[in-house]
């Protein structure tokens, strides 16, 4: 009975713990993804710093074969002057300067490969920032749209459903009024008697109850020739 309670509990603090990363997973991903940022930021400073490691041995190693290159011709020159002594000095100190030159070149060797090791995966490391960013951006787009689009408790927000519904009822009692406005209009009309005999006037029915600019110019005409 208590190994079935500890499993109970721990299957609770499972579900618990399903419940609240579902619930909070975009917060997590955007604090996971400027961790991932800061580490891709601190390998991008870590390679440029091997970068500049490597040419300063780059430029140590070219001092050394300068003065290797001196000493040697000073050498062959002290050696044409029967100055053995100096020869010899110049040869033990190119030994010592082509020791450290070899040196100089294995460390050099040794930072170009991981350099470019690091290049890669400081390039993969971006790429995979950038996909993520990408994601994000998505996942809240896609967030954004379900809030709007489902249920949403209390009487500050309305769906876009709940919207839509009162926009329906407004244009149709808009066009209720409108409707009644007009037959009210039409049921004036039949009951004045003045309105129908526009009517009918309209319809080429009878004299017309409007004069038009054709008989007033018509009727100038007649006064002017009859003053004549």
């Amino acid at each position: 009975m208590f190994k079935q309670i500890l499993t109970l509990i721990r299957g609770g603090a499972y579900e618990a713990q399903e419940t609240f990363g579902n619930r909070h997973a975009l917060p997590i991903l955007g604090q996971q993804i400027r961790d991932a940022a800061r580490g891709v930021e601190a390998a991008r400073k870590a390679v440029a710093v091997a970068i500049a490691q490597n040419r300063l041995e780059k430029e140590n190693a070219e001092r050394l074969s300068a003065r290797i290159a001196d000493l040697e011709t000073r050498a062959i020159a002290a050696l044409k002057r029967d100055r053995e002594d100096l020869a010899a000095e110049a040869a033990a100190t190119i030994a010592r300067l082509e020791t450290e030159l070899q040196n100089a070149h294995r460390v050099q060797a040794e930072f170009s490969g991981g350099i470019d090791r690091l290049r890669q995966t400081v390039r993969q490391s971006e790429m995979r920032l950038a996909a993520l960013r990408r994601g994000e951006r998505l996942a809240m787009a896609r967030d954004r749209t379900q809030r709007l689009t489902s249920e949403v408790p209390g009487r500050e927000l309305a769906t876009l459903a709940d919207a839509e519904a009162t926009l329906a009822r407004l244009e149709n009692r808009q066009r209720e009024a409108e409707l009644t406005a007009a037959a009210l209009t039409e049921l004036q009309d039949d009951q004045d008697p003045a309105a129908l005999a526009e009517k009918l006037a309209a319809a080429g029915c009878g004299r017309p109850l409007v004069t038009s600019a054709d008989e007033v110019l018509e009727r100038l005409r007649s006064k002017a020739t009859s003053g004549n």
